[in-house]
């Protein structure tokens, strides 16, 4: 290709005749080059080359971004994840804030592609304020992933502290088609809208490439959240009346609580025959209790099995 000619004879003409700075340029300018053109192997290949040639921390910063924006593209986690970590470690020897700031978006994307929806929303509004990632995303993007990850994570003081009051949020929701109705209405309690929104937003999720493979799963989570919030108000509550607050039929509510119970998602019960829901939910304490009985005899199961084994 007439390009690479050009970058080879930039490359050897910066090795001959100019300083450390302008090779370094000039390998780097090729590696950009096969990140563009989308050659991965190669890409890795002359990153690696241009970081032998790099000295500074933050410019080798930069050379772990480009890799990570590769990553990305080829939804590679387990370059992702390398990358992240290289990253982190390069921090300890110093290090700007920008770079910093960028990184926890960086993270937080990984966080939410692999599922962990909790640390993904802690990132994101760590960096709401100091958002420059647009070479991932624009702005609306990561207010939209901000959102989306935070009602399934955060707990209803921190959602209204760190979500529904936010200036950065309340600036730009307003553009995106549902976002607003979909965390207002769950907050301030108006199911049938919520429902409503959410059936406008499902399309968006299930067309982004790093929600789609997780579209069920958000679904599910969503709506334990919703439910559970709705039944933290009583102690008991007819079917009917919750299927009334949220604009569906009695059926349809009835099905989808069986699910959710069965799965330990709600802790109610349904009484068939008076067509009521009794809550039922465990103390702290009560909790606590049980996953310590579960951690011991996941224990002696190991135990069990490593004297076996010893045994032989």
């Amino acid at each position: 290709m007439v390009q690479l000619v050009r970058f080879n004879y930039k490359i050897a003409d910066a090795e001959e005749n100019l300083g450390e700075s302008e090779v370094r340029e000039a390998h780097l300018a090729k590696s950009l080059f096969y990140i563009r053109i989308g050659d991965k192997e190669k890409a890795l290949e002359q990153l690696k080359v241009t970081e032998g040639k790099t000295v500074a921390v933050g410019q080798r910063m930069d050379l772990v971004f480009y890799t990570l924006q590769l990553a990305f593209f080829y939804m590679d986690f387990d370059l992702i994840s390398k990358s992240i970590d290289k990253a982190k470690n390069l921090f300890e020897e110093g290090g700007d804030w920008e770079r910093k700031n960028r990184l926890k978006v960086y993270e937080g994307l990984y966080c939410m592609s692999s599922r962990n929806f909790k640390k993904a929303a802690d990132l994101f509004l760590d960096s709401i304020s100091t958002f420059t990632t647009y070479e991932l995303f624009p702005y609306d993007t990561f207010i939209f992933y901000t959102v989306l990850t935070s009602i399934i994570s955060l707990d209803r003081v921190s959602l209204k502290q760190k979500v529904v009051d936010a200036p950065e949020i309340l600036t730009v929701i307003g553009k995106i088609p549902y976002l607003s109705e979909f965390l207002n209405s769950l907050y301030d309690c108006q199911y049938k809208s919520f429902f409503s929104a959410f059936a406008g937003l499902t399309e968006q999720i299930k067309l982004d490439r790093y929600l789609h493979p997780h579209f069920r799963y958000y679904m599910r989570e969503v709506r334990t959240v919703v439910y559970s919030q709705f039944l933290e108000s009583y102690k008991s509550v007819t079917i009917e009346a919750m299927a009334k607050a949220f604009g569906v039929t009695v059926d349809f509510i009835d099905l989808e609580l069986s699910r959710f119970i069965a799965a330990g998602k709600l802790h109610c019960k349904i009484d068939k025959v008076l067509g009521v829901l009794e809550t039922n939910r465990p103390d702290a304490k009560n909790a606590l209790y049980q996953a310590t009985i579960k951690q011991g005899d996941f224990l002696l199961n190991r135990i069990q099995k490593l004297s076996r084994v010893i045994d032989l």
